[in-house]
């Protein structure tokens, strides 16, 4: 919960216009994954009550962002803020947010909305992740015989991706660590398994485990259990795995500048305009069916045998098409 010291030290500039904010998630199966983007909502929301935040999601669980759409629309917003709580810029933001968004444009003609930025790789985040390194410092292993193993979504844009890589070196810059390693829990390579392979060619007498994610899930959990696999079958290195980053003052912060930029009269570049996302052909698209909602995409969800990113050989030959 927020205390009166986060409220007095998160003092938010008043909006030019009290429109709702449509806070948009990926979407989860796991209910406290879901329980903690909820409250993180209704905790943002409560820092400036002159407008609501509409939480939703995109898929896997409700309420949906149709449904957030229709809620702005029935208490008589024709005007609104929809900002992604996504750590980087993939598909899902690229084209089946906005094209969700598209969607309500099409169903209430007059709707008026204002997409903003994910949270990308902000000096914030950053700081975050540094300070959460710093509290698990330990008393007699250094930093020279540590190695950080950063654990990112993974995605099918190569761009995400190497926006993961990239933090990983902003990370490692100046540390002092022996190394920071990279991997992906999914879709992309290298995957979770390679990279503690990497890992141990360091011989490390620590390793500490970053899963760069925003609130728990099913795979922020399958990151915590290979870490308590991987610290049974090596009793003679400390193994350590950090918590998501959770609800904080930061993210707070950082949230309301990606809110105050959509009133801004030139937006920061989003792709909700991107001539090329207007290009892509429907047939390559994710399937919605709205009748349940359903995706049929591959995306970490599903059991190794049905992932056609599993292949590396495969994965490079689908990930440009």
């Amino acid at each position: 919960m927020i205390t009166s010291v986060v409220r007095q030290e998160l003092c938010f500039t008043p909006l030019p216009q009290p429109r709702p904010l449509l806070l948009i998630g990926h979407g989860t199966r796991d209910n406290q994954g879901r329980a903690d983007f909820l409250d993180f909502a209704q905790q943002y929301g409560a820092l400036d009550s002159s407008r609501p935040v509409i939480p939703c999601f995109l898929e896997l669980t409700e309420p949906l962002i149709e449904v957030g759409i229709s809620t702005c629309i029935e208490a008589g917003w024709w005007e609104v803020s929809a900002v992604p709580l996504l750590l980087l810029a993939a598909r899902h933001l690229k084209l089946d947010i906005t094209r969700e968004l598209d969607r309500a444009r099409s169903q209430y003609p007059g709707l008026k909305i204002h997409y903003g930025r994910h949270l990308g790789l902000a000096p914030e985040i950053l700081a975050l992740w540094q300070e959460r390194l710093t509290q698990v410092e330990h008393p007699t292993i250094p930093r020279s015989e540590t190695v950080v193993l950063l654990v990112g979504r993974g995605a099918s844009d190569p761009d995400a991706n190497s926006d993961t890589l990239k933090l990983a070196r902003l990370l490692w810059e100046g540390s002092g660590y022996l190394t920071v390693e990279t991997c992906f829990i999914g879709i992309t390579h290298p995957r979770l398994e390679e990279g503690w392979r990497r890992v141990w060619l360091y011989q490390p007498q620590r390793v500490i485990v970053l899963p760069h994610f925003l609130f728990t899930g099913v795979l922020v959990q399958k990151i915590q259990a290979m870490t308590r696999e991987m610290q049974a079958a090596h009793p003679q290195v400390d193994v350590a795995c950090l918590n998501e980053l959770g609800i904080t003052p930061e993210l707070f912060s950082l949230m309301r500048q990606r809110e105050w930029e959509t009133y801004g009269s030139e937006l920061p570049m989003n792709c909700d305009m991107c001539k090329f996302r207007q290009r892509v052909p429907q047939g390559n698209s994710h399937s919605h069916s709205h009748a349940d909602h359903h995706h049929s995409h591959d995306h970490g969800h599903s059991h190794p045998q049905d992932d056609p990113y599993q292949d590396l050989n495969q994965y490079h030959q689908r990930i440009w098409q």
